[in-house]
């Protein structure tokens, strides 16, 4: 890459940066330290502004650099993405936004331990969320890498660790300083620059081929080198039965694993009321829709203008797509339209990456201080040092998240996060709709239900073709693999709901007839809800 397109990117980068710092401050010295306003911004957000900030939390660097490239590689077969991730929010509109608004206060334990006893299920929850927290920061600091080695020519190793860095110290201090109401508004302002970047690549690219969609398809196909197998379904999922199954088990994890992602879970407590909160995501479902229709062009797109070959050459995760199909859409290398496009293309998908790490971040720091924090010291931990403790925790995760992202940086980041929905879906979904839906359900099938999920799909993802076995594994030099499938879905969310199950019938404490009752009624009326 050019020089031009270095200063320039790295001068979007840093306005944006300024720009949330500054927002980042000015909400520090406005805020008075409460637990509320550090975990759900006072409640004060309205559903527009909610439904915004849901979508730049849930646009991330997977949806803007990963699907495009997963698309770009496999095409049809990496639409699966798009669909799932959209299909999702249907399950969360129908079966979780409201009700978890109803019945909990910061976080998912909230919901599940207002019926339960509440150490032990607080306590299995908290460690849930904070490992899908960190599986899903993991895919956002690959995508941070990716994008500053292409800015620097892909060349500088030390470039990418010194940008997963960076981002992993910026999260840190916008979580700590600002809490939710800072996040939120740098998620909004990510969601709309997002959106315009977004819509104006998908002008440009129905341009280029005079708005006929079917020349664009047929150009992909020509120009990835799969022909026609390129639009049909099985050029990445259809080689065997292993790689069927393995379709099968992404589309559970995607279609069912945000509406147990704590970060999204968190968003419906910032409305004053549970109809905001459906209101929010009705906002939520129209641009996230819109967004994920764009992507399809954006991949298809990259295909057809860059070429499969010079994608995976770029990157053989494919997560560069995008900007390099900036790149020739604005007049190729060299040319000032194309630096122009490249640059404001590569800090929108930066901006992205700073402002999703930002939600994750201030869920999982709420889970260890609200729910793991306050279990172990019970009743004697006050509101103002929960509060200390979540700042520190973010600092705490923010390392951890740093150094899987050094280890996982040659992973699609698409791919990464589905393993994150994959252990949302085993862990916190099964517990969270056998609380809601469930007059029988106990403590110990609570718990079960959590770590029968969560041991299982960490596991499974251990002895997985992901981490050894082959050449795009995390540690190529050995072979541990013993499952065959690269998401655990299939296997793992149903044991979260038989160990659920299994608890429930097993367990000696008879269910608490009064306190569902009292959980069902908050939850379908709204009435005794904080």
């Amino acid at each position: 890459m050019s020089g031009n397109h270095q200063t320039l990117a790295l001068l979007l980068f840093s306005a944006f940066i300024a720009v949330t710092l500054g927002i980042t401050s000015w909400v520090s010295h406005n805020r008075h330290g409460s637990a509320e306003e550090f975990y759900v911004g006072g409640r004060l957000f309205s559903p527009m502004e909610n439904g915004f900030a849901i979508a730049g939390d849930y646009m991330s660097a997977a949806s803007f650099l990963g699907i495009s490239g997963l698309i770009a590689l496999f095409g049809y077969d990496g639409m699966l993405y798009s669909v799932g991730f959209l299909v999702a929010w249907l399950v969360v509109l129908f079966l979780v936004a409201e009700l978890v608004r109803n019945c909990g206060r910061f976080t998912l334990a909230d919901v599940i331990a207002s019926r339960m006893r509440e150490r032990p299920v607080r306590i299995a929850s908290g460690t849930s969320s904070v490992t899908v927290s960190v599986l899903y920061l993991v895919a956002q600091m690959v995508g941070a890498g990716s994008l500053v080695a292409l800015l620097l020519g892909g060349t500088s190793e030390a470039a990418r660790s010194w940008t997963v860095i960076g981002v992993g110290a910026l999260m840190v201090i916008y979580v700590s300083l600002g809490g939710m109401r800072a996040t939120t508004w740098i998620q909004i302002v990510k969601a709309v620059l997002l959106m315009a970047g977004a819509i104006v690549m998908t002008v440009l690219v129905l341009t280029r081929f005079h708005g006929d969609f079917n020349q664009l398809l047929n150009t992909a196909a020509e120009r990835s080198g799969h022909g026609k197998d390129f639009l049909s379904p099985g050029l990445k999922y259809g080689g065997n039965w292993t790689a069927r199954l393995d379709f099968i088990s992404l589309g559970l994890a995607l279609v069912l694993g945000t509406a147990g992602l704590p970060h999204i879970l968190a968003r419906f407590y910032t409305v004053p009321t549970a109809r905001a909160a459906r209101r929010s995501v009705v906002w939520s479902i129209g641009l996230i829709g819109s967004f994920y229709l764009m992507t399809i062009v954006l991949g298809f797109g990259a295909a057809a203008v860059v070429g499969t070959d010079e994608v995976r050459k770029s990157s053989a995760a494919g997560n560069t797509a995008v900007p390099l199909l900036a790149l020739n859409l604005g007049g190729g290398a060299g040319s000032t339209g194309g630096t122009v496009l490249f640059a404001v293309v590569a800090a929108v998908a930066f901006a992205t990456i700073l402002a999703v790490v930002a939600g994750i971040t201030l869920a999982s720091s709420a889970s260890v201080a609200h729910d793991l924090y306050a279990s172990l010291r019970r009743r004697h931990a006050r509101q103002r040092s929960e509060v200390a403790v979540a700042r520190l925790a973010a600092a705490g995760i923010g390392v951890a998240a740093i150094a899987l992202g050094l280890l996982a940086r040659d992973l699609n980041v698409a791919f990464l996060v589905g393993l994150a929905f994959a252990v949302a879906a085993s862990a916190n979904l099964p517990v969270l709709l056998y609380s809601l839906f469930w007059r029988n359900f106990t403590t110990r099938g609570a718990v079960w239900s959590v770590y029968g999920g969560l041991i299982p799909a960490m596991l499974l993802v251990v002895l997985s073709p992901v981490v050894s076995g082959g050449p795009e594994a995390l540690f190529p030099g050995v072979d541990f693999h013993v499952f065959p499938l690269q998401n655990p879905g299939l296997v793992s969310i149903p044991l979260g709901f038989l160990a659920g199950w299994i608890g429930t019938a097993t367990s000696a404490e008879p269910p608490d007839a009064a306190r569902h009752a009292e959980t069902e009624v908050r939850a379908l009326t709204g009435a005794g809800a904080v």
